[in-house]
């Protein structure tokens, strides 16, 4: 009988803890220190923001005189490597207006290769990321010294009209230096970085293996250094040869690349924008209409 009302009053006492757990509306209440459930994970790509970004011109072919030519090696390990966009696109002919188009969105009234009577003010990468605390630089191969205003010179090799930020009174001439002063340690590069063979190393004179010789010798350890530091390696041309509809290589490698083939359709603005977003600056002229580039890692 003892037994019955000990039992009897423990479930008593049971009812009366729940009841006291229990709001005046019926709803239970979570006790204080009760274990929450952890919330669902959520999958999303974003947007990555490289410590440094190199980019590299080269000049006059188009993708299918590079993919898979046996001459350019290292060019087609770096599409193993990174994302290989293989419907990418030239924006126009010759040369300048597309060194223009990748820079700023447009070609700033500029359609020939002539030295521009006038130089630009319009927004730029280079304004662009200098106004929001960034910093640029232009690299270009052979340029005699710091800030040269100089035209193509054929003793040296270095081509004005392949050198857009000389053109432009918002850029500041420091920003214009020699390859020479590409400096050995990456920490100390600009924020974005837009380099320029000469006329021989980016397969405008000379070969294609010449240019690909010279990529991986000055190139290559950057490319290293950069999938361990945040950074990021861009690999373009300006047009093809008029005879694949202006369709170019773009090679992208770093950490934050998701590896593959990519068959979107892209241009130079598309670039532009992609190199736009990672930083958060305003999209200039036709880049505004460009899609930039899906091709991060989650």
């Amino acid at each position: 009988m003892k037994i019955y009302i000990r039992i009897v009053s423990m479930v008593a006492i049971t009812v009366s803890v729940l009841a006291s757990c229990t709001s005046a509306g019926g709803e239970a209440l979570t006790a204080p220190d009760a274990p929450q459930a952890a919330p669902a994970p959520v999958s999303a790509k974003t947007t990555p923001k490289p410590d440094k970004v190199v980019i590299v011109i080269e000049e006059n072919h188009s993708f299918k005189q590079i993919y898979h030519n046996p001459d350019a090696p290292y060019m087609n390990e770096l599409m193993k490597k990174g994302a290989n966009l293989v419907n990418h696109y030239a924006v126009e002919h010759p040369s300048q207006p597309n060194y223009y188009d990748l820079f700023s969105g447009s070609n700033q009234g500029i359609k020939d290769d002539k030295r521009p009577k006038k130089k630009s003010g319009a927004p730029n990468l280079a304004s662009e990321l200098i106004k929001r605390g960034y910093t640029f630089g232009g690299y270009s191969e052979s340029l005699p010294k710091t800030g040269f205003d100089g035209s193509y010179d054929s003793a040296f090799k270095y081509a004005r009209k392949h050198n857009p930020w000389v053109n432009f009174t918002n850029v500041p001439s420091a920003a214009n230096m020699p390859f020479d002063s590409f400096p050995q340690d990456f920490a100390r590069l600009p924020t974005v970085s837009i380099v320029v063979p000469n006329l021989d190393h980016d397969i405008h004179d000379g070969t294609v293996k010449q240019a690909d010789d010279w990529l991986k010798k000055n190139l290559s350890p950057y490319v290293e250094w950069a999938e361990k530091h945040n950074g990021l390696f861009l690999l373009t041309w300006d047009e093809d040869d008029y005879g694949s509809k202006n369709k170019i290589p773009t090679i992208f490698v770093g950490p934050m690349v998701k590896q593959g083939t990519y068959a979107q359709k892209s241009n130079h603005f598309s670039v532009l924008r992609t190199i736009e977003d990672l930083y958060g600056l305003p999209a200039l002229g036709e880049s505004r209409k460009a899609k930039a580039l899906d091709i991060w890692k989650a």
